[in-house]
């Protein structure tokens, strides 16, 4: 399954996001406690259990809110964090959404979207509302939307939410490729990893407990 396309014989890039002694609003008290990271190419996972504030950290990452305590920096050119789950979508079209999101990006890999709206088997909804899609097919769109964007800082939650086996594998294989890319940062928050992904190495985990 194609990702980005990945340059050859260059030096792996320096990182696309740092924060120091973070804390932010969502966590338990009980958390980790403030955070210090590095996000750099690769895959990042951010695993915890319930209301361990997975998405919080991801939205704060996203700049959609603030943290109560610490310093972030986003060295990334662009930032890809997008959610048609999201209710304020349900009028849109799903093509005209992911339309919307090409003139957003300036790196849109076309040929990743459509090989990916055939592979997760989107075409024959892609001329649906948004509201008229399962939560699966949702959250596929805004899979299609991640990879194709080509930002160089990918943020996506819990992404095996409501898919089938068939769309988990394929899935799998997008992260398995985006684990050995060299120019992009993908960040996934989920409880765990799939046992389809348990041998791919990461470029970091961020373990916000159980």
């Amino acid at each position: 399954m194609p990702t980005t396309p990945t340059p050859t014989g260059t030096a792996r890039p320096a990182a696309l996001f740092t924060a120091q002694g973070l804390a932010w609003p969502g966590p338990p008290v009980n958390g980790p406690g403030p955070l210090t990271f590095t996000i750099t190419p690769g895959l990042t996972l951010v695993r915890g259990g319930e209301g361990r504030g997975k998405s919080s950290l991801l939205r704060l990452m996203a700049g959609l809110v603030q943290p109560d305590s610490g310093r972030v920096q986003r060295m990334a050119r662009a930032l890809c964090f997008e959610s048609p789950a999201d209710p304020a979508h349900d009028p849109e079209v799903a093509c005209a959404w992911l339309q919307a999101r090409r003139g957003r990006f300036d790196g849109w890999h076309a040929g990743v979207e459509a090989a990916l709206v055939q592979a997760f088997g989107l075409a024959e909804h892609m001329a649906k509302p948004l509201y008229m899609l399962s939560a699966g097919s949702r959250r596929k769109v805004g899979l299609v939307a991640a990879a194709a964007s080509g930002a160089q800082l990918t943020l996506i939650d819990s992404p095996f939410a409501a898919l089938d086996a068939r769309s988990c594998r394929v899935l799998e294989q997008l992260l398995a490729e985006a684990a050995m890319g060299t120019e992009r940062a993908w960040v996934v928050a989920d409880y765990a990893l799939p046992a389809g992904l348990a041998d791919v190495p990461l470029a970091g985990v961020i373990d916000l407990g159980d």
